[in-house]
């Protein structure tokens, strides 16, 4: 009897601890019932106030407008005013480009020629052009037309021949070379030209203004040849060796593009998109390391040299009278003749005085060493020549100042051509 009544008190505990789990187990789904829609009550509630809140702030600030308390700020003319000046400046980018295919190209590559260099003639076959290059006819006068090309693609030519756009072949006669700015000028019968370049003001260019290169790259074959690209620098310092000694004694000034300047185009034209010429091809970098830099001679800069070659055959330029060398290039043994202060690191040793020279009259004499000129420093032949060619002509004076036995010294002296 008693195991029976155990038995029972068991069953009847297990039985209420069940329950007991139960209800639990439902107060604790009520529960997380009561929290979710509390939540649902919490969103609710904030999305409702945040509602009526902005529809509350519209009205008070359409009320202020309306009493005229704020003043009203027209977005629309401010949208209109940016978008039409960017419209504007985006359109004229645009069109410049797009007009490129307006620029009178055509006619502007009938005025720009073939130079062949003939050094010898063969009975045989004829002329033998040792090179060829461009050129650009600028004038027509007098029943005569007018060619500016490099000094290096007629340099020791026997005979030049312009070959024109219309494949008419004419001799032409060389008024006037210049190796420093490498320059050239020919003459011509005008019977067959068809057209005249215009020069422009190059020192009004702007970098990243579209330039039009034409030429004869590699010769006839490809005459007439365009290539169109930007102007990548201006006022460019180039050394050049004029004299072929693989010696910078020339420092030219030059307008830097990317358009294509290959072996043939040399003193062809660089034109704007108004098809005016604003620069002579001149020479192109030519290295592994680089690609697109080719250089030409600014039209302002080769106008009055075109001007004197044309009508005197040459550049007056002033000069001392001297010959120098720099002071790392003295022999030991000349080197015991000079003595310089131990603050004068570089200068130009005077080799020989011209007679009857400004140098001479001034009494400047062999082994002085030349620091200053107008009190730009002189280092090497490209600073005497920048000095005297860039900021004097002749006739003028000038001060020279140089070392004689370890002393400073300062002349002034009377520049002749």
């Amino acid at each position: 009897m008693e195991e029976n009544n155990n038995s029972n008190l068991s069953s009847e505990n297990s039985e209420q601890h069940s329950e007991e789990k139960l209800i639990s187990s439902y107060e604790q789904e009520i529960a997380s019932l009561r929290k979710n829609q509390k939540n649902k009550r919490g969103l609710f509630f904030h999305i409702t106030t945040g509602v009526v809140g902005g529809i509350v702030a519209a009205f008070i600030i359409v009320m202020l407008i309306a009493n005229n308390l704020i003043p009203m700020f027209d977005l629309t003319n401010v949208n209109n005013t940016t978008l039409s000046e960017n419209t504007e400046t985006m359109s004229n980018d645009l069109t410049e480009e797009s007009n490129i295919k307006d620029t009178p190209i055509s006619e502007v590559s009938k005025a720009v020629v073939g130079v062949k260099n003939i050094t010898s003639k063969d009975p045989w076959t004829g002329s033998q052009a040792s090179g060829t290059g461009s050129g650009i006819i600028y004038k027509q006068e007098n029943n005569k037309a007018y060619v500016v090309t490099n000094h290096h693609v007629i340099k020791d030519a026997n005979e030049i021949e312009i070959e024109l756009s219309n494949e008419k072949v004419i001799q032409a006669k060389l008024l006037g070379t210049d190796p420093l700015t490498d320059l050239a000028v020919l003459e011509m019968d005008d019977k067959h030209i068809e057209a005249v370049a215009e020069f422009a003001d190059s020192d009004k260019l702007n970098v990243g203004e579209t330039v039009v290169a034409i030429g004869n790259p590699l010769g006839s074959e490809f005459a007439g040849s365009v290539t169109k690209g930007i102007i990548s620098g201006l006022n460019r310092s180039v050394e050049v060796d004029t004299n072929g000694d693989k010696q910078a004694d020339w420092v030219t000034e030059v307008l830097q593009t990317d358009a294509a300047i290959n072996p043939g185009n040399s003193g062809g034209a660089l034109i704007n998109t108004k098809g005016k010429v604003i620069g002579i091809n001149s020479m192109k970098v030519a290295q592994s390391a680089v690609e697109g830099i080719g250089l030409a001679i600014p039209s302002n800069t080769a106008q009055p040299i075109i001007k004197d070659l044309e009508e005197k055959g040459e550049v007056t330029r002033p000069t001392l009278g001297i010959a120098t060398a720099p002071l790392n290039q003295i022999p030991p043994e000349a080197q015991q003749k000079i003595d310089l202060p131990k603050d004068v690191r570089s200068g130009m040793v005077i080799a020989n005085v011209d007679s009857n020279s400004p140098a001479k009259k001034a009494g400047l004499e062999e082994f002085d060493v030349i620091t200053k000129i107008n009190d730009q420093d002189i280092a090497s032949i490209v600073d005497i020549k920048v000095a005297l060619y860039t900021d004097a002509t002749p006739n003028d004076k000038v001060t020279v100042e140089f070392i004689r036995d370890g002393k400073k010294e300062t002349v002034e002296l009377t520049l002749t051509k």
